[in-house]
């Protein structure tokens, strides 16, 4: 028995003009297990979009109403200004409130507005600015003061 025989002479362009795109292995024509598929060029993973966190900010009072500060004490970490810096307290660009003197913290809300403010009163034996002294200064005073 010649191989001729066995094998039948196939030119391509009929194998691809009589096979199915999707057609399966037993649909297959002229007696050969050849199938064309498409295949997808990607697999699908199952992607997705909420595959991301940020990291906490740790906002909030961090030293309380009558607690001892030092110079350079965060005293409130906020977004905006919910607190707004009273005697002895700094303000920081991301309006962090932060402490300049030693001393005890003091929180304030003003009954008409309703704004907060944060306050440090000074140690004992301190002697206190003239920017926050009681009374109306103007600057040509307290050239004169100092």
């Amino acid at each position: 028995m010649a191989l001729t025989s066995v094998f039948r002479r196939v030119n391509v362009k009929e194998l691809i003009s009589n096979a199915s795109v999707y057609a399966s292995a037993t649909e297959s024509s002229g007696g050969m297990s050849l199938v064309f598929r498409r295949w997808a060029t990607k697999k699908t993973a199952g992607s997705t979009k909420n595959g991301r966190d940020s990291n906490p900010k740790y906002l909030g009072v961090k030293k309380f109403g009558g607690e001892k500060v030092e110079p350079g004490n965060i005293i409130v970490r906020q977004r905006g200004t919910r607190f707004h810096p009273g005697n002895y307290v700094g303000m920081g660009k991301d309006h962090t409130l932060f402490c300049l003197k030693e001393g005890h913290v003091r929180f304030e809300r003003n009954k008409l507005t309703g704004r907060k403010w944060v306050h440090v009163d000074p140690v004992a034996g301190h002697d206190l600015h003239p920017v926050y002294t009681s009374g109306s200064t103007t600057a040509v005073d307290l050239e004169a003061q100092l």
